[in-house]
């Protein structure tokens, strides 16, 4: 058996995975894990990840969680341009620099609006007016200290090639924005930014990659989104406790 990825496309690391393999040629097996319909938690799947979190990636008898530690292994056993993950240690050092950033002031912070608008009202929880502020304010600092801090005058995050920073970026921006948060509006340099990713991406593959979670509104409007298994709910209580 090849290499196998265990992904929901509805989720922000799931995307940067799938767009990475993708986009490199990697050949894979995709195995759709269905999040909503509770796959997370069945059985099967905690065989492969007994923390119950997509992505997972299995290759052989090696199994791997994480989406960085996913991205990492994949541009380092297969053969990719260097530029996504360099050798130059201080460019590497860069990138891992971002993702730490990333972890603690983005991931989290911009898949809120998808939670309060789509997600937990489809257990019936609707979080409080200030809780929503807090978060857009978040989302507020952490895109001025990207801009500040990560981007600058640089044409992608970490230099002048794109990396795999940029492209885990790029998928937690997109969830905001499929429900209506437009973050890129009065910030013409984060947009320039977006817009030399995606045509270096290939609008094809960010359409094909994106097509769910930018009509996931139009989704919940007509009721398309399969209510979540029972088995779930907990999990998504979870989460929305978590909200500041």
């Amino acid at each position: 058996m090849g290499l196998e990825l265990y992904l929901d496309l509805v989720s922000q690391p799931c995307r940067a995975v799938y767009i990475f393999a993708k986009k490199n040629g990697i050949p894979f097996e995709l195995r759709p894990v269905d999040i909503f319909r509770g796959q997370l938690v069945s059985k099967d799947f905690s065989q492969i990840n007994n923390l119950c979190k997509v992505p997972a990636l299995k290759d052989g008898d090696f199994i791997l969680s994480e989406s960085t530690a996913i991205l990492i292994y994949l541009s380092s056993k297969y053969p990719t341009a260097d530029h996504w993950y360099p050798s130059n240690l201080q460019a590497r050092a860069r990138i891992h620099e971002y993702l730490g950033w990333h972890a603690d002031c983005v991931r989290g912070t911009f898949g809120v609006p998808l939670w309060t608008q789509v997600l937990a009202p489809l257990i019936g929880v609707h979080l409080p007016e200030e809780k929503v502020q807090r978060n857009r304010a978040a989302m507020d600092r952490a895109l001025q200290e990207l801009e500040d801090k990560f981007l600058r005058d640089q044409a992608f995050l970490t230099g002048q090639h794109v990396t795999l920073a940029d492209l885990m970026a790029l998928e937690e921006l997109i969830q905001p924005v499929a429900v209506g948060f437009d973050l890129f509006e009065g910030r013409p340099k984060l947009t320039a930014w977006r817009e030399r990713l995606e045509a270096f991406l290939g609008m094809d593959l960010c359409q094909e990659t994106h097509g769910l979670i930018l009509n996931i509104l139009e989704q919940a409007a007509n009721k398309k989104i399969p209510d979540p298994a029972p088995e779930v709910y907990p999990y998504m209580l979870l989460r929305i406790s978590r909200i500041p």
